[in-house]
């Protein structure tokens, strides 16, 4: 009985390790390993067969082509951090906004969304937000729970906007095309974003002091020096989105190939801003290296886990689980989505992504929702991709709650670890909570609705 629930007592042992702080990567590899041997040893794996593991490490992480993007990505991410694209963005944004209740905290949303579509570092995304903005805020008198909030939020948009890396992992792991998730996450990206402007607007209407309004004296002296900080501040950023983005979108360019030109582009940026130099370029390569290192090093250690539970037959006591259930595709759909929220208050997205997805992707590929995803068909012929893309971007959708949800949010952690001492960690959780709610409402809106997140990949795909 102890062999049959062997791949259960895996998902226990992995649960337990992971809130010992130990780096994920040896964690999984290391409980993938443990688990071989004591599978071995009760008769119900056969050694041999993990034979296969340098072929599927090499083959499908190492040598991945859509996995190039990755460190690419990351690279631009760290060099727009450093080139001063968002400190002239959130200034031109809050000129913009000064009269408009909220403003500022409009203009922290805007900037967040902006610069979601240019990288997906959610880490240096918050801690950048934090550093400019939050002291502005504080010092107009902005309650502390809106703006903290506020600046969490906002900061955590690049996981789902493309280009994202978590979307570039996903897709992978789905065997899906990347820039077909891509164009489906595009709109509910920008609807959680939406989402966000309008809580703002009207909350800071009902309460006006929580938000008290710029001056005027912070707008530019004359139209030419208003057009100068416009072009100067938003051009820059929209040329990078159009060529990264635009290029994937319109079929001129691969992800990958997209990636690189996008590298290229911040790294121009920070020369015409003249904030390169040596110092710049070698600190961005070296913090590039390390999270590129740290990302690739859980794909081996989750190529190692994830092998052993399906030669252990993992997948197949999920699934006979899953129809014992007999809650229908709904359900199950239902289930997953709770579970990966949940585990979302314990765990970071690329635990929970390479966890989740090899297990429960064959799954959900199998699902049939009837005439609720009818209609899609530009988006593939299969009818199991367009679930499985419909569901990369509703899980994705999901996640972002784990960004925020305590106690270990790790955007609250960035938040909290470069916030002046007087913002204390109980305001910061009852900031976040709205905008937890507005996620999940953005959720169940792409529910509900998949035309949100099929409807432009099946127009500009299907022709």
């Amino acid at each position: 009985m102890i062999a049959e629930i062997l791949p259960l007592l895996m998902f226990a042992a992995l649960a337990a390790l992971l809130f010992t702080g130990y780096p994920v990567a040896f964690i999984l590899g290391g409980v993938g390993l443990g688990f071989a041997v004591l599978g071995e040893w009760m008769g119900v794996l056969n050694w041999a067969r993990l034979s296969v593991l340098p072929n599927r490490v090499f083959g499908s992480t190492i040598e991945n082509p859509v996995l190039v993007a990755i460190p690419m990505f990351t690279f631009m991410g760290t060099m727009l951090e450093r080139s001063g694209v968002a400190a002239d963005l959130l200034n031109a944004l809050s000129v913009l906004t000064r009269r408009i209740p909220g403003g500022l905290a409009l203009s922290v949303t805007l900037m967040g969304t902006i610069m979601a579509a240019t990288t997906g570092i959610i880490g240096a995304s918050v801690v950048m937000m934090t550093l400019m903005a939050l002291p502005v805020m504080m010092a107009r008198g902005y309650s502390h729970p809106l703006a903290t909030g506020t600046i969490a939020a906002s900061g955590t948009l690049g996981i789902l906007i493309p280009p994202s890396i978590m979307l570039v992992i996903m897709a992978d792991l789905m065997s899906i095309p990347v820039g077909t998730v891509f164009i489906a996450a595009a709109i509910p990206g920008f609807l959680l974003s939406a989402l966000y402007c309008v809580y703002i607007l009207v909350l800071c209407g009902l309460k006006p002091s929580m938000a008290p309004p710029m001056p005027d004296d912070i707008a530019p002296a004359d139209r030419a020096e208003y057009r100068s900080m416009l072009i100067n501040s938003f051009l820059p950023p929209i040329a990078l989105i159009v060529v990264t983005l635009g290029s994937i979108f319109a079929g001129f360019a691969t992800p990958t190939e997209a990636s690189g030109v996008g590298a290229v582009g911040a790294t121009l940026l920070a020369l015409y801003n003249r904030k390169l130099n040596l110092e710049v370029m070698s600190d961005v390569c070296h913090r590039s290296a390390l999270t590129t290192a740290m990302l690739f090093g859980i794909f081996i250690g989750a190529t190692c886990f994830s092998l052993v539970f399906k030669t252990l037959g993992g997948d197949l006591l999920i699934k006979s689980y899953i129809e014992a259930m007999g809650v229908g595709p709904w359900g199950i759909l239902f289930v997953l989505l709770v579970m990966v929220f949940i585990l979302g208050f314990f765990f970071d997205w690329i635990e929970i992504t390479l966890i989740v997805l090899p297990v429960f992707g064959p799954v959900v590929a199998g699902l049939d929702f009837g005439d609720h995803l009818a209609g899609f068909g530009g988006v593939s012929s299969s009818m199991s991709v367009v679930t499985l893309v419909w569901f990369t971007v509703l899980l994705s959708t999901n996640l972002q709650t784990s960004f925020l949800t305590p106690p270990f949010g790790f955007a609250l952690f960035y938040l909290k670890g470069v916030a002046p001492p007087e913002v204390t960690i109980q305001q910061i959780y009852r900031g976040i909570i709205p905008f937890v709610l507005l996620q999940l409402f953005g959720l169940a809106l792409c529910v509900a609705f998949p035309v949100l997140v099929l409807g432009l990949p099946n127009y500009i795909l299907g022709g």
